[in-house]
């Protein structure tokens, strides 16, 4: 997926902002397995996925998954962006990655000089808060094979490219407990 398309499905920008903001992202990539952003460090940079898949999880007793991203999502540590503080997750790469590298600091800046950027940046944070909302109304009020229902229906590739154990985690269930669930809905 190409920067503009991603900006533009974040909020419009003027060619001149959006020019402006491209002038600040730079392509890199990583292979399957390469850890993105660590849990308890302070991240200083935001990805925009051009190709791959990604997860964050937290580590406890074991690894909890809690998102995944793929082409055209942003991937961000939000405690580190907005407090600059250490955040809570681990971003690890599910398959090789291309994707497009923004500087916070360099963002902040952006933001100050233009404001169609600050907007952009706004909507951006926007819907990452209702993202995350939607995640937490899921979890708190669907059961486990609502939600899987409900990951199939919005997402089906994830169902292709990621491993049912990371499933089984996202779904705050065991693999057993997934293997059943898939059996009862053939």
């Amino acid at each position: 997926m190409n920067i503009s398309n991603i900006l533009d499905y974040i909020h419009e920008l003027p060619e001149q902002s959006k020019l402006a903001l491209q002038n600040n992202i730079s392509e890199i990539a990583f292979p399957k397995g390469h850890i993105l952003l660590r849990a308890n460090k302070i991240e200083s940079n935001i990805y925009l996925i051009k190709k791959g898949l990604v997860r964050a999880f937290i580590e406890r007793d074991n690894e909890v998954t809690f998102w995944f991203g793929k082409e055209g999502e942003t991937i961000i540590s939000m405690k580190s962006y907005v407090e600059d503080q250490p955040g809570y997750e681990t971003i690890e790469l599910l398959e090789d990655c291309e994707l497009y590298e923004l500087k916070t600091e360099n963002l902040r800046k952006l933001f100050n000089e233009d404001v169609h950027i600050a907007n952009w940046g706004r909507k951006f944070a926007e819907k990452e808060l209702i993202k995350t909302e939607e995640r937490l109304i899921s979890k708190q009020f669907k059961n486990a094979s609502e939600r899987y229902l409900e990951l199939i229906k919005d997402h089906p590739e994830l169902i292709q490219r990621v491993q049912l154990g990371h499933i089984a985690s996202y779904l705050g269930i065991t693999q057993v407990s997934l293997s059943r669930i898939r059996a009862e809905l053939k």
